[in-house]
């Protein structure tokens, strides 16, 4: 068999983890250095990179590539390669199978085989086989928010519909500013409202008992003139929101969400059982919930 046939194997099938289109992961990146922040670029953020390395075994085989994890790819591409040699990866796009981590290590790992300058195509079921926790260097995201997607393109778009593609991508962008008082924490200004949605790093349940103790206690606020808008549930993962006054700037919001981060963090470490009006706030939260798979 050749090398490139060999190769061909490893990525389809490759290692032993389970995941047949039957199987549904929860929580994809649960596993990744910076898994919050991975759900944070998957849900939250409209234009984005972070540089990802590959672990030594695949560095060694393919060797030290530049790849560059990305929001969105024209298209809506699961990864495309540039002519010098570098792989952009997209992270917000249609998933094949049940485990998103798969499906992006799959378009990774055929990047890695591709033609250089080219789109990478996926089979429609991915089949068993490496997942991102296998392939990548265990390291945190090193996040660079975009205020375009011009980033995409080393000149000027030839093919009108990659340029047509590119135009609309840069109409959706809106500010964005990623928290520097909590970690995977990200202001945004919507035309009609501003938000902070903040990715909880811990596991559901710790995380929707420390939100229901704050609640009930009624510090789940990050000031007078903000509200708890509810929490949504994204890969496994708790994202609470709170709307915040239009014409406030980002940075007006560091010091209300530090003292938030603090008073979850003595929440969270609890281990006491809720009470009664702890339990009422929890159902609370649970009604407004909204899950994003």
């Amino acid at each position: 068999m050749s090398k490139r046939g060999k190769r061909g194997n490893r990525a389809s099938s490759g290692r032993t983890r389970p995941n047949v289109r039957d199987v549904f992961v929860g929580r994809p990146f649960e596993g990744l250095a910076s898994e919050a922040e991975w759900v944070a670029l998957r849900e939250l953020v409209p234009a984005a990179t972070a540089p990802v390395r590959l672990n030594e075994e695949l560095a060694r085989e393919h060797g030290e590539r530049e790849i560059v994890l990305s929001t969105v790819l024209p298209l809506a591409w699961p990864a495309l390669t540039k002519p010098d040699g570098r792989i952009f990866l997209g992270l917000q796009r249609t998933t094949q199978s049940g485990d998103l981590s798969r499906d992006v290590a799959l378009a990774l790992l055929l990047a890695l085989e591709a033609p250089l300058g080219q789109p990478v195509a996926v089979p429609a079921l991915p089949g068993p086989g490496p997942r991102l926790q296998d392939v990548l260097a265990a390291e945190p995201l090193e996040v660079t928010l975009r205020e375009s997607f011009d980033y995409w393109l080393d000149e000027e778009p030839g093919d009108a519909e990659v340029k047509a593609s590119l135009e609309r991508a840069n109409a959706s962008v809106f500010p964005t500013v990623r928290m520097a008082a909590a970690p995977a924490a990200y202001w945004c200004r919507f035309p009609d409202k501003a938000h902070v949605r903040w990715v909880l790093p811990d596991d559901e349940d710790t995380a929707l008992a420390a939100l229901s103790r704050l609640a009930a206690s009624g510090r789940l606020t990050l000031g007078a003139e903000t509200r708890f808008a509810g929490m949504f549930r994204a890969h496994g993962l708790l994202v609470p929101v709170w709307d915040l006054p239009h014409g406030a700037e980002a940075k007006e919001w560091e010091e209300p969400l530090a003292e938030m981060a603090s008073r979850y963090a003595e929440a969270a470490a609890s281990s006491d059982e809720l009470d009664a009006a702890e339990r009422r706030a929890r159902q609370g939260l649970l009604s407004r919930q909204v899950t994003v798979r």
